[in-house]
């Protein structure tokens, strides 16, 4: 029951008593408000629900042969992800999957799959990217793996004059462009598509909110699919509140490295000494100066360090021509240094570059940062990354934690860890709306994340019965924690285990354990690290049983004390458990010759109790609720 408190950074939480009905009441204020804000966004997901989208063919021999052609082998992940993603094409509702991969982890892969698919059933495909240079990028990705296939790639972007992109716009309003690849140009009026059957949105996090309200009006009936390394705080919660579908690519591909990242401050000698290092090696080099008005001066600072290498620049003010060129030169190795903004952060793959320099590192986002690292280490080369910032201890609090973060969490497919960081470091806002929300730092994010869920659940179970019908017949899970009071021994003694950290951790790891066999697992662990166990650990591990046989049976709350046994029913007295037929045999059982001397029911004005008296231990008490449980079973077969 213990977490770290995760708030506002430098706010301190206010404490309250124990037993106290203050804490009480501001959980109860919280989950009305969340309540509020939650029913919008199952709203959102039930008419998505609701309508009716376009069910697409199982594959066609054309699809296996174009997952056939890709030159990797699926990591067991990304086969997962294309998997699901198939599977939602197929399903008759309109699909919004996230796809949650590291940086270089195979996303654009799983995206050229589904959109081959959509093409094979004759619809159209729209792809939205943050930047100009990663549209180019995604159009010569998506066209040399759909090169045999019968499907036209196209793309829409500044680089393009007026009249191509006129004719680009004609063609695609003719249904002769099967998939169209831009930034939010192709979310204009102007852009009509014949029948556009599926969105795919990369880095969602880069587009603005008029951007999205767009998207948000686009996408009632057409599949979307949206692909992220760093998922912002909302994208993150959307998907961990069922609104939206995840998958999460974190297996890397192999023979892939984590990168090493190092922060330093500005020094001549170190700069030429990581880039000659790359260079004589084979291999190129980022540098990245966010300003483009000294940025030619930042190139003649480079040139003095490395005389003899090719440096070329790059920026989003150049002409449009020129800007495609260097980019193209340094992708066909002219230029050994390429000296640019951070135009290249997203998606840019060139596996020949590994060694980035961040120059004044600070004035980044982490996510920002974290995309830019990625455009490193795409290969099997070990890859660098040096963050120059001033010293440490003169920056800002936030500046500091996010540079440490990023320095911290260089292990491959991190880009989850950074996003919740990122939560961490910046504050969380309204998981749907632009306000700020002062739960969070009230409450601190874990027991936020606990009492949104339970809001979730209790939503599903009351106002959406109907949306959440089939899925609460499978889950037919109606509590999802039981609450034990006991004044019986049930606890890992200090005389067994003197740490105090290392019982913290063991409590935590066990509140995880799910199912008898892990149970075991866990205890065969604790025998081997710590010898036989105590009395009280036992019961501990019986406390577990018993916690999910009262979830099963509806019961979340449970007390053991002065040998009586009371079983609290869900208080929620709108639950569909009062409805269920697991509810209506309890209450058979229990007015049964058999049980009418062993309990009795109790009514107070807010809870429901079975009271069960000659209950000493805990094992007794499991004992009690799995014979109900057997009855309940053997009634059910009958």
């Amino acid at each position: 029951k213990i977490s770290k408190y995760v708030g506002q950074d430098g706010k301190k939480p206010k404490i309250y008593k124990l037993g106290s009905k203050a804490w009480e009441s501001l959980k109860h204020k919280t989950k009305s408000k969340i309540k509020d804000i939650a029913k919008d966004l199952i709203k959102l997901y039930a008419k998505r629900k609701a309508s009716k989208g376009f069910a697409y063919a199982p594959d066609s021999f054309l699809q296996t042969e174009l997952e056939a052609s890709f030159i990797y082998e699926d990591t067991p992940d990304q086969n997962q992800a294309t998997q699901d993603v198939k599977a939602d094409m197929e399903a008759d509702h309109p699909m919004d999957r996230l796809v949650c991969g590291d940086v270089g982890f195979g996303k654009t892969e799983i995206a050229i799959r589904a959109a081959a698919k959509a093409v094979a059933d004759n619809k159209q495909v729209a792809v939205l990217v943050p930047t100009t240079i990663l549209a180019i990028q995604h159009f010569k990705t998506f066209a040399a793996r759909l090169r045999d296939f019968p499907c036209t790639v196209d793309y829409i972007n500044r680089f393009k004059t007026t009249a191509q992109k006129r004719e680009t716009i004609n063609k695609l309003r003719e249904g002769k462009v099967d998939i169209l690849i831009g930034t939010h140009a192709i979310l204009s009026k102007t852009v009509e598509f014949k029948d556009l059957g599926l969105l795919i949105i990369d880095e969602e996090q880069k587009f603005g909110v008029s951007a999205k309200e767009k998207l948000r009006n686009l996408k009632v009936n057409v599949d979307t699919l949206t692909l992220t390394a760093t998922p912002i705080p909302r994208t993150l919660q959307f998907s961990l509140m069922s609104a939206r579908d995840l998958s999460v690519i974190r297996t890397p591909p192999p023979n892939r490295q984590p990168i090493t990242t190092e922060l330093m401050t500005f020094k001549g000698e170190k700069i030429r000494d990581a880039i000659y290092f790359e260079v004589y090696r084979g291999g190129q080099v980022f540098f990245i100066h966010n300003r483009v008005k000294d940025i030619n001066e930042m190139a003649g600072m480079l040139l003095k360090y490395c005389p003899d290498l090719d440096i070329g620049v790059a920026h989003g003010q150049m002409d449009n021509k020129k800007l495609e060129q260097q980019m193209i030169k340094f992708e066909k190795r002219v230029y050994d240094v390429l000296l640019c903004t951070n135009i290249v952060e997203s998606g840019l793959d060139i596996p020949n570059a590994n060694t980035i320099i961040i120059n004044n590192a600070h004035h980044f986002g982490l996510s920002d940062l974290h995309q830019l690292r990625g455009r490193v280490g795409r290969s099997n080369k070990k890859a660098f990354c040096y963050l120059i910032s001033p010293p440490l201890h003169g920056l800002p609090d936030d500046s500091r934690k996010r540079l440490q973060t990023i320095e911290q969490f260089s292990d491959l497919g991190s880009g989850l860890n950074i996003a919740m960081k990122d939560l961490d470091i910046r504050g969380a806002g309204n998981l749907l709306g632009g306000e700020q929300s002062g739960f969070i730092s009230d409450i601190g994010f874990d027991a936020y994340q606990k009492i949104l869920s339970e809001a979730i659940q209790e939503l599903k179970e009351t106002d959406f019965q109907e949306v959440f019908a089939d899925q609460l017949v499978k889950e037919k899970k109606f509590v999802q924690d039981c609450q034990i009071e006991t004044d019986l021994g049930m606890l890992i003694p200090t005389g067994y285990i003197n740490s105090s950290n290392e019982r913290l951790l063991l409590y935590r790891e066990l509140n995880e354990v799910e199912d008898e066999k892990s149970l075991i697992e866990f205890k065969n662990r604790l025998i081997d690290r710590f010898g036989p166990l105590p009395p009280e650990v036992n019961e501990l591990l019986y406390g577990m049983r018993l916690k999910w046989l009262a979830c099963r049976m509806g019961f979340d709350r449970l007390i053991i004390k002065s040998s009586k046994l009371r079983a609290y029913f869900i208080q929620n007295q709108e639950s569909a458990y009062y409805k269920s037929p697991i509810f209506s045999k309890i209450l058979n059982i229990i007015q049964s010759p058999q049980y009418k001397n062993r309990c009795q029911m109790k009514h107070t004005d807010k809870s429901l109790i079975l009271i069960f008296t000659n209950v000493p231990s805990i094992r007794d008490a499991r004992t009690i609720l799995a014979e109900l449980e057997d009855v309940l079973k053997e009634r059910v077969v009958s």
